[in-house]
């Protein structure tokens, strides 16, 4: 098992902050897990909310002796640690309980990489993580014409993986995509594993239309889930409403505010109106590649 450990579920990164420096919240990762599965990409390991007792179940039971020694009891009496990472391990960014219970995520590991090696794979539309430069996806209209030349995007179904993760992320907000894994064996006839949702659901009341960019400038996407962004836009299937349903099973229920889920409604119509145009402009059968008749062809090239 994997565990991400949190702060307050309400916790919002500040309007100053930039992306890179937002919080990694365990409740994305639960919401994420449920997301993925209702749009039936299904590649995100199963995740689930918990109370955890730092106490017994992390300090008193630990072999990792750098682990151990970042416990401390705080000025208010609270049990807390900062683990060993390169960013915020500290005690000014310690994670404390009340007294020692605190929520998390657990994730199923996925298979031991002896079993299955996995490839890490930079995102093509990688942020520049940096305070003033630009990278070039954000000045290139046409960025999308040379990742179609560029293997693994110009055959199989690669490219047509990373726009259901761009509308997966956009969904939820997150940033944060600065690569992602596949499973090696497989070569590229695999697909990409949703790993690292926590800086998702972050601000509920603003839709980050730059997330959707590898949409807008590829203009493609699987018919299945054209499809399935079509039935959540209706009024009795409104993916707020299926993810509240799935979501109440969870042991940390209510997992995101209200708020949350009414982002998403609107996100879905966002997303729809994107693809309604990108048909206006090169047409249904460009545009919507038909997943489910049998094998993808290359991409099309304007």
């Amino acid at each position: 098992m994997f565990a991400v450990l949190g702060r307050p579920v309400s916790r919002r990164p500040p309007p100053d902050f930039f992306y890179f420096s937002d919080f990694e919240r365990h409740n994305a990762e639960v919401a994420a897990f449920h997301l993925d599965k209702i749009l039936d990409f299904r590649r995100v390991p199963p995740v689930a909310g918990r109370l955890v007792n730092m106490t017994k179940e992390i300090r008193d039971v630990t072999r990792d002796k750098k682990l151990w020694r970042t416990f401390f009891i705080s000025p208010a009496n609270n049990v807390c640690f900062y683990g060993e990472c390169s960013y915020y391990c500290s005690t000014e960014h310690a994670l404390c309980g009340k007294p020692d219970q605190i929520e998390g995520s657990l994730a199923a590991f996925l298979p031991d990489l002896a079993l299955a090696k996995r490839k890490t794979w930079r995102n093509p539309w990688r942020r520049s993580y940096h305070k003033r430069k630009k990278a070039e996806w954000e000045v290139d209209p046409d960025y999308c014409e040379e990742v179609k030349q560029t293997p693994p995007y110009d055959s199989g179904t690669r490219l047509l993986d990373i726009m259901d993760m761009t509308v997966f992320d956009f969904l939820m907000g997150n940033m944060d995509r600065h690569h992602y894994e596949t499973f090696e064996k497989f070569g590229n006839e695999t697909f990409i594993i949703h790993l690292d949702n926590g800086r998702g659901f972050g601000k509920h009341s603003h839709d980050e239309v730059s997330i959707l960019v590898p949409l807008t400038q590829c203009c493609r996407i699987r018919k299945s889930t054209h499809l399935r962004l079509q039935l959540l836009a209706k009024e009795e299937f409104k993916l707020s409403l299926l993810m509240s349903e799935s979501l109440v099973r969870d042991w940390l229920s209510p997992v995101l505010i209200q708020q949350h889920l009414q982002a998403m409604d609107r996100r879905v119509r966002q997303v729809l109106n994107v693809l309604s145009d990108c048909v206006e402009k090169e047409g249904y059968s460009y545009v919507v590649e038909d997943d489910l008749q049998g094998p993808t062809p290359p991409p099309r090239q304007r």
